[in-house]
């Protein structure tokens, strides 16, 4: 079983940053996919960035320049660093563990709300 906990969130002025941070638990962190995503109020979760394995990342266009995934394999860690941000980004933020491995399995984390002032 995989733990996922995320922490960093808060509230920042636009055009400030922050860092969040995911732990992992269990032995898989290394060999997973991960993400991380968001879910504003009355909108559906969406994709934020992921990283694989091998360490590739993809991101949303929305948050492309201005966001950056990483990884640590030897702490089980996750990071999202997030520059400039806009008001726009104020949502919940989730991070996910991806089991490559059968059973394929996604794991959430409780989510960290981010809130960017105006």
């Amino acid at each position: 079983q995989v733990q996922l906990v995320e922490s960093g969130g808060g509230l920042v002025q636009a055009g400030g940053s922050l860092t969040l941070s995911c732990v992992a638990s269990g032995s898989i962190f290394s060999i997973s996919a991960l993400g991380w995503y968001r879910q504003a109020p009355g909108k559906q979760r969406e994709l934020v960035a992921t990283i694989t394995a091998g360490g590739s990342t993809n991101y949303a266009d929305s948050v492309k320049d201005r966001f950056t995934i990483s990884r640590d394999n030897a702490k089980n860690t996750m990071y999202l660093q997030m520059y400039s941000l806009k008001p726009e980004d104020t949502s919940v933020y989730y991070c996910n563990l991806r089991r490559l491995i059968p059973p394929r399995t996604d794991y959430w984390g409780q989510g960290t709300q981010v809130t960017v002032s105006s």
